[in-house]
């Protein structure tokens, strides 16, 4: 079939909040200004920018924030066909701020929250077929329904001749590594969580992350070795991001 889509992303949608007070503690803010996101919400949005053909599979809440989500998706000339209202959860939140250009508080208000009751059978095969890549998001490997909906979505994708690409995306305190108050943490060491995203690396033809993503996923805090050991397991072509030093292939 023709691929009316360039790409599909698959994951969190939730709502940030972002303190309107720069430099300031998140304990001092006294204003809030409102954004769609979630790493695979923000790449849908970004490469629509880009002029390609974007949509996003996720849920959203049945309630104010989750209705601003899909609206401000339209806007952007995303596709919502995936996006599921759940009936029962609220839209995922953050609260976060900008202290400098090292520090970024953030709280996560995600129990229980839409986007984690994503499902295999929120994956529709006629929609993945439509597409041309497919790009889930590493919190979705994190537990066991999500994960089996980005395996399927996977399988789908495969069979349909799409490219996969994953965004390793590790939040330490999304896996349960890290307590509430560490969302601001982009790393913490897990053996567990390297065994299961080092269990789905073989599916992929891109992988990226930070160094730090790329430490979880490959076992190491030693960048080289880390990549090394992604290498092991994978053939995908592999994206380093390296903040204002740029990227590396």
């Amino acid at each position: 079939m023709s691929k009316s889509l360039d790409v599909i992303t698959i994951g969190r949608a939730g709502v940030d909040f972002y303190g309107a007070q720069i430099g300031g503690r998140l304990e001092d803010m006294g204003s809030f200004e409102k954004y769609i996101g979630g790493s695979p919400t923000n790449i849908a949005c970004g490469t629509a920018r880009l002029g390609m053909k974007s949509a996003l599979i996720s849920r959203v809440g049945n309630e104010h924030m989750g209705r601003f989500i899909l609206e401000q998706l339209a806007r952007e000339g995303v596709e919502t066909t995936g996006v599921v209202t759940d009936p029962e959860r609220l839209t995922a939140l953050v609260i976060l701020g900008i202290r400098d250009q090292e520090q970024f508080p953030l709280i996560f208000y995600r129990e229980n929250c839409a986007d984690m009751a994503l499902c295999e059978e929120d994956i529709d095969e006629a929609f993945i077929a439509s597409a041309r890549a497919v790009v889930p998001t590493g919190t979705h490997l994190s537990h066991e329904n999500t994960r089996a909906a980005v395996l399927r979505a996977l399988e789908l994708a495969r069979k349909h001749g799409a490219r996969t690409a994953l965004d390793i995306d590790y939040r330490p305190n999304l896996w349960g590594v890290l307590g509430h108050g560490d969302g601001e943490s982009r790393f913490a060491a897990s053996a567990e969580v390297t065994a299961q995203l080092q269990s789905t690396l073989h599916l992929f033809d891109l992988i990226v992350g930070t160094e730090e993503e790329f430490h979880i996923a490959g076992g190491s805090t030693d960048t080289l070795e880390a990549l090394r050991n992604v290498r092991k397991v994978s053939g995908a072509t592999l994206v380093c991001k390296r903040g204002p030093m740029g990227a590396v292939a």
